[in-house]
């Protein structure tokens, strides 16, 4: 029987295989990964509806599979025995009955496997995730709907082993001289993004220096504070913040360029892409409304599309829908850089490393400061010089008041 690639989301025709996660002769149980795939930078797994034995894979890594076409073929029939210990009655009830695949919907009540335990509910991600830590979803309580175990049940289990020990990092890789490195999966999708950026958008670059001591101070002050209530503070949420407050005094520059209609498309919603760099390469989540959140719902949504980001598991719509982003040097000791802007986007900013060194003040003193360059890149067709400048002005009055950052949203 033949085995295609199903619908994988709205508006998703066709995906990259990345990797096969079983082999031609394996027996597969419905709901098992069968192959990981990635669509706009999201990597996902491709569950098995079906209870089989896989007879031929019909995709190579790193082929472009439409949906609808066939993966691989599968023998139902040589796999539908059933333990001897199982009652003949459940067996029949199993095998007549479909199991719909994690992360579809469902109609009716769940059915049992081929040992008589309910399934675990759970989308790819989660299992995905669980996989890579070694966590037994069959132990636990799922907090979503109808008991459907989510990312945030995943957290005291991961909490617990990050205390336990820290896994060490994965050696970077930076590739062997005199080899060949085949451009699929996500350096091909980067590759794709950054060359329509370039080609399609006139970039010019603004760099200025801000002078944050009084930042510094501020975070110093509640970084314990947040860490107590489970929150890494960074700097970057201040930024995040600074940055939002700047596009709604500046509106023009949180836009895209509808090419089509020869219009500048003003956003309504403040969703700021964070750039993240992962072993794959740099993907970009998005933190959603974050006109509307806090220092500290910001500061851990960082954290955990970050981390998602970093282990492969990020959703699609977590990287979907941004209107500005905001990128790191400084944490590799950058002071400057000129930025890509990410399309359809028109403007971007560049963090460089916070530096601490003399300075005059208003009255000619020469005084101790953190200090940090800011680099933006824009889309000269929207935004022309004077109004990067007056938008990069917005930035540095915004990070110079941090604690009008913390206030609520909503006075």
């Amino acid at each position: 029987m033949d085995f295609a690639l199903p619908e994988i989301g709205e508006g998703v025709y066709e995906a990259e295989l990345i990797r096969w996660l079983v082999q031609a002769g394996a027996v597969v149980k419905r709901g098992q990964p069968l192959a990981e795939v990635m669509t706009d930078k999201a990597t996902m797994e491709v569950p098995a509806p079906f209870l089989g034995t896989i007879t031929s894979l019909r995709a190579q890594p790193g082929q472009q599979v439409k949906v609808g076409e066939i993966l691989l073929t599968y023998d139902s029939a040589a796999a539908a025995q059933v333990p001897a210990s199982t009652p003949r009655g459940k067996a029949a009830e199993t095998t007549a009955r479909p199991v719909i695949a994690a992360g579809m919907n469902r109609n009716g009540p769940a059915q049992a496997d081929a040992v008589g335990r309910l399934p675990v509910k759970a989308a790819p991600s989660v299992r995905h995730l669980a996989r890579k830590l070694g966590i037994d979803l069959s132990t636990i309580q799922g907090s979503g709907p109808d008991g459907r175990i989510l990312i945030d049940d995943l957290a005291p289990r991961i909490q617990a082993a990050a205390n336990h020990t820290a896994p060490a990092k994965p050696a970077a890789d930076y590739g062997k001289p005199g080899t060949r490195i085949k451009m699929q999966g996500m350096r091909r999708t980067i590759a794709q993004q950054m060359a329509l950026s370039k080609r399609t958008i006139p970039h010019y670059s603004y760099v200025d220096e801000c002078d944050v001591t009084d930042l510094v101070r501020l975070r110093e002050s509640l970084r314990e504070t947040y860490a107590r209530a489970g929150v890494k503070l960074t700097y970057l949420p201040f930024f995040v913040k600074a940055v939002v407050a700047a596009l709604k005094d500046v509106p023009i520059v949180n836009a895209r360029l509808d090419e089509q209609t020869d219009e500048i498309v003003l956003h309504d919603k403040y969703h700021i892409g964070i750039a993240a760099a992962t072993p794959s390469g740099l993907m970009v989540p998005v933190i959603h409304d974050a006109d509307q959140k806090d220092i500290g719902v910001i500061a851990r949504e960082i954290e955990q599309l970050s981390s998602a980001a970093r282990a492969g598991k990020s959703r699609r719509q977590d990287l979907a829908g941004g209107t500005f982003t905001i990128t790191s040097v400084g944490n590799l000791g950058g002071l400057i850089a000129t930025p890509i802007i990410h399309h359809p986007e028109v403007a971007i900013l560049a963090l460089g490393k916070v530096v601490k060194r003399p300075v005059y003040d208003a009255a000619g003193q020469i005084r101790p400061a953190d200090m940090i360059y800011l680099s933006l890149s824009f889309d000269h067709r929207v935004v022309d010089g004077a109004v990067g400048a007056v938008f990069a002005n917005a930035i540095l009055r915004h990070l110079q008041n941090p604690a009008a950052l913390l206030l609520p949203t909503r006075l």
